[in-house]
């Protein structure tokens, strides 16, 4: 599973409606596109850490299942500076 993103990808960001449970884990319930598809995620199958030391990205990577296939939704993590903002979400699309 590549959980990193690559100079060979473009983020497309998205909106995502999410839950939180007792312990603090987000779980996302579903993904709105710019045009305002939306598309509900039937199971998250798995998650972790995407942020690497060599790169400039610190968010977490969940695989998601949407309309029967698997795809990875990014959580981007926000400078702590910016009060308000926890992060955003995005996708990756394939630059060609």
């Amino acid at each position: 599973m590549r959980a990193i993103p690559t100079s060979h990808t473009e983020r497309i960001y998205v909106k995502v409606t999410s839950d939180f449970d007792s312990t603090g884990y987000m779980q996302p319930k579903s993904i709105t596109w710019e045009d305002g598809r939306t598309f509900p995620i039937e199971a998250v199958r798995d998650f972790r850490p995407a942020g690497a030391a060599n790169n400039d990205f610190s968010g977490d990577c969940f695989t998601v299942l949407i309309q029967g296939q698997e795809k990875h939704l990014f959580f981007e993590h926000i400078d702590r500076r910016f009060s308000g903002r926890v992060g955003r979400w995005f996708v990756e699309k394939n630059a060609n």
